[in-house]
């Protein structure tokens, strides 16, 4: 399979899950992250908030406030480049260009990826190597390498799953793939 029919297959993987498919398999996923080591370790989280068919991390507000963690989110600025916001507050949101619920960079705290301890990485398909395959705008893979002080980790529904991901030089390979 081309790179393409991966993603595609990865994407189709996570649609043709139910929406209570979808919700059971978030919490399970949610949970298993606020049991690692790599959660109970980081004090700076990188998420990031679910659009169309994704891993819903929502449920990781709770345990960051009840633990006293810091939960950013990316914000793309260009094309191929993000950064990380820590909002502050629930006025700190809007809908972006790309239907994607995003911080507001004026009500928000922008951290330097230094600063990240965990990042949580959405992702279409993966395999069990580690590979990590995005939506193709390549955001991530330029992002991730700057993140010096952070576990690099990804976020996916077991069905997106693969046996070998076609890879490319630049993709960033991840510690762990977190599913349900």
């Amino acid at each position: 399979m081309t790179r393409d029919e991966q993603r595609a297959a990865g994407k189709a993987a996570r649609r043709g899950l139910s929406p209570q498919e979808r919700a059971a398999f978030s919490r399970a996923i949610v949970e298993a992250i606020a049991a690692s080591e790599e959660w109970k370790q980081a004090k700076t989280v990188l998420s990031y908030r679910a659009v169309g068919a994704e891993a819903d991390l929502s449920g990781l507000e709770s345990y960051a406030a009840a633990e006293g963690k810091q939960l950013c989110y990316p914000l793309c600025t260009a094309p191929g480049e993000m950064i990380a916001l820590l909002p502050l507050s629930a006025e700190s949101w809007h809908v972006g260009s790309f239907g994607i619920t995003e911080p507001l960079r004026e009500r928000s705290r922008e951290l330097s990826p230094e600063e990240l301890d965990l990042v949580l990485c959405p992702c279409t398909a993966f395999d069990s190597a580690g590979r990590r395959m995005g939506m193709g705008g390549g955001y991530y893979d330029r992002y991730l390498p700057l993140c010096k002080n952070a576990r690099i980790t990804a976020v996916a529904f077991s069905a997106q799953g693969c046996d070998e991901l076609a890879s490319e030089p630049w993709d960033v390979p991840m510690e762990r793939v977190f599913t349900e």
